[in-house]
């Protein structure tokens, strides 16, 4: 298992700093890492993907982005793929966790990614909490840990599942 850090060391205790971190971050930086970790993994591994927020958005690109090495991947409350010619490229299957109550990533984004998927014959999973972003985040003040607990009980058997 490898686990990617697009923030070079950085670490966000609080909201603002997070948010400060994935403004300052460079999509060449984070692709380099990707490809760099790909290349450490070796040609013939096979990759599932997961993140969070951020992360859950990156999981979806680092996803794409290695195609055929791809056998699955996790979005956290994360930016999923909106283009629907780069849907049609998907050959791996994903399994969304998102929430009812997010501002951002909102049940329609979720709801939209999701039939795009499905109307192109892809594997697709998603799954929306009544709960707020960053629910699975125990240190996130809108902590859910029922709703945390399901949805890693969920990422595991996706996980074992497409392995």
């Amino acid at each position: 298992m490898l686990a990617l850090d697009l923030y070079d060391g950085e670490v966000a205790t609080k909201a603002d700093v997070a948010a400060s971190l994935m403004q300052s971050t460079k999509a060449e930086r984070c692709l380099a890492i990707i490809m760099g970790a790909s290349a450490f993994a070796g040609d013939d591994a096979q990759i599932q993907t997961i993140g969070w927020c951020f992360g859950g958005g990156w999981s979806m690109q680092a996803a794409e982005i290695l195609k055929t090495k791809t056998k699955g991947c996790i979005i956290y409350y994360g930016m999923p793929e909106k283009d629907a010619e780069q849907i049609e490229k998907i050959n791996f299957p994903v399994l969304g966790i998102f929430a009812k109550n997010d501002g951002w990533i909102t049940p329609k984004i979720a709801s939209d990614f999701e039939t795009a998927m499905k109307a192109a014959n892809k594997k697709v999973e998603i799954k929306i909490y009544d709960a707020e972003h960053a629910f699975a985040n125990p240190s996130n003040p809108k902590h859910n840990k029922e709703f945390a607990d399901d949805a890693m009980k969920l990422s595991v058997g996706f996980l074992k599942t497409n392995w």
